[in-house]
């Protein structure tokens, strides 16, 4: 059987499927989020949902994907690359330490590590576009041309990830400070804008 054409998709019911799945995981989290109960609250058809989505996972990271792709990923610049770091990672740490949030995220990395495809969706559609951003931020701050950005990257989130999967520890503020601290030293505090 032919795989439907996403393009005939309704935007009308596309966007009231992925506004109906955001509004239950605010509401009941994704435990307990369902594809039938997406369907009720977007006054949609559940084999729509599996014709154009698959099934819960995808639908849930569509939506993600909808509200990401239409805020802005630049990162600020103040013109101090520690202060601009600070506010990023500590916004970075407040959303893994939220129940919510951090159950959805918990609930897509589990889905992640078992599907290859799901995982090259979070990793390409959420996360590149974020962690870009911030690689242009620290290329803007004057971060030494010899450092590896892509490891920069994974050196300022990599430990969060850890803490938070592995919950290691608590995700506060002044972690999120300290961790800053230490990255700034290890990438050089030649980095001054």
């Amino acid at each position: 059987m032919p795989t439907p054409d996403p393009a005939r998709r309704n935007e009308r019911s596309r966007r009231a499927i992925l506004d109906a799945t955001r509004a239950l995981l605010d509401e009941t989290g994704y435990a307990e989020l369902t594809v039938g109960a997406i369907a009720a609250r977007a006054g949609a058809g559940k084999q729509t949902i599996y014709r154009w989505w698959g099934g819960k996972s995808a639908v849930v990271l569509d939506a993600l994907f909808d509200t990401v792709a239409t805020g802005d990923v630049a990162l600020p610049d103040t013109g101090d690359l520690r202060a601009d770091l600070r506010l990023v990672v500590r916004a970075t740490v407040a959303e893994f330490a939220d129940p919510r949030l951090s159950a959805t995220t918990r609930a897509l990395t589990v889905e992640t590590l078992s599907d290859e495809t799901m995982a090259g969706e979070v990793r390409d559609r959420l996360l590149r576009p974020q962690l870009d951003a911030v690689k242009d931020r620290l290329r803007a701050g004057g971060v030494p041309a010899d450092v590896d950005l892509d490891v920069a990257v994974e050196l300022i989130f990599g430990p969060i990830y850890h803490r938070w999967l592995l919950r290691t520890g608590p995700l506060t503020e002044d972690y999120a400070d300290r961790l800053v601290d230490l990255v700034m030293a290890a990438i050089g505090d030649r980095a001054s804008g």
